[in-house]
């Protein structure tokens, strides 16, 4: 892609918006591992916008993902570049565990579900192979593993590890397998149906900020059972799931020289109406 289609590429909040999804103020307070929160019926994205991918550290990530175990979102940073090159548009990448596409990807994605092909790993770019589909031409064809791999140039092994989805294959492989197949045979990557999902409860982080902050060691009062996930890089201070009562909470714990708190509760009200949660602050708490 040309560098003037590149800038031409809408920016993640036109697309989302143009999709229909329902988005959070910009997080900008103080420094947030996302910067928005976004919905759309039961799909709820998290994501960051950082030109170049190296910026997003190891501390982004354990937080993104953090949040979006407990919301069940899904992380997704988007990105245009490495410090040496462009990213590869139609293609997934990863940094630290959270997704990472390039804004025409996330465009394609999102407004024409159309979802990529190709997986960016050490050494390499990767395909995800369909293992139903190969397995049940190549029997139509009439060929056994050890003649399709022949002619594939690859080893029985590796065929049979594609045939039973244990591995991935490599671009030129993959192209191989369409021209000897003559069907698609590449699975394309949703990842909003791959994302994890699963909750954790931060128990040690947790006890740290109920010592550190009487306003929190209240609230915890109030709900005895309930898990707890503290973050720092984010609106809020807090998440709190209250099984017993079918209720989500986030709020933020104000300091006493803390400049941007009036821009922060703005921000925790907005992202609370899209995580469907209830906000709190120590400056407002009555709302509880």
């Amino acid at each position: 892609m040309s560098r003037e289609e590149r800038e031409s590429a809408k920016s993640p909040e036109e697309v989302l918006k143009e999709a229909g999804f329902r988005i959070s103020e910009r997080c900008c307070a103080r420094p947030s591992c996302f910067d928005y929160a976004a919905r759309k019926g039961k799909r709820l994205i998290l994501f960051k916008f950082q030109p170049e991918i190296n910026g997003f550290s190891p501390e982004d990530s354990q937080e993104l993902e953090a949040i979006s175990r407990v919301v069940s979102g899904v992380s997704l940073l988007i990105s245009k570049k490495t410090r040496e090159k462009f990213l590869e548009d139609d293609t997934v990448y990863t940094r630290y565990n959270v997704w990472a596409v390039t804004p025409r990807t996330f465009e394609n994605m999102i407004l024409r579900n159309t979802y990529p092909l190709i997986q960016a790993g050490p050494g390499g770019y990767y395909v995800e192979i369909d293992a139903v589909a190969i397995r049940r031409r190549r029997q139509e064809l009439g060929l056994s593993v050890g003649e399709m791999a022949e002619m594939i140039g690859i080893s029985r092994r590796t065929l049979y590890g594609y045939e039973r989805g244990m591995a991935k294959a490599s671009v030129t492989v993959a192209y191989n397998l369409i021209y000897t197949l003559g069907i698609p045979v590449a699975k394309p990557i949703n990842i909003f149906e791959t994302a994890r999902v699963q909750r954790k409860c931060f128990l040690l982080r947790a006890k740290r900020a109920i010592v550190k902050h009487k306003f929190l060691h209240k609230i915890l009062k109030r709900f005895t059972r309930c898990n707890v996930t503290t973050v720092r890089k984010a609106p809020f201070d807090f998440i709190l799931d209250v099984p017993e009562e079918e209720m989500r909470v986030i709020g933020g714990v104000a300091g006493s020289k803390e400049r941007e708190i009036d821009r922060r509760v703005d921000e925790i009200i907005s992202v609370s109406k899209i995580l469907k949660a209830r906000p709190i602050c120590d400056e407002w708490a009555e709302t509880l």
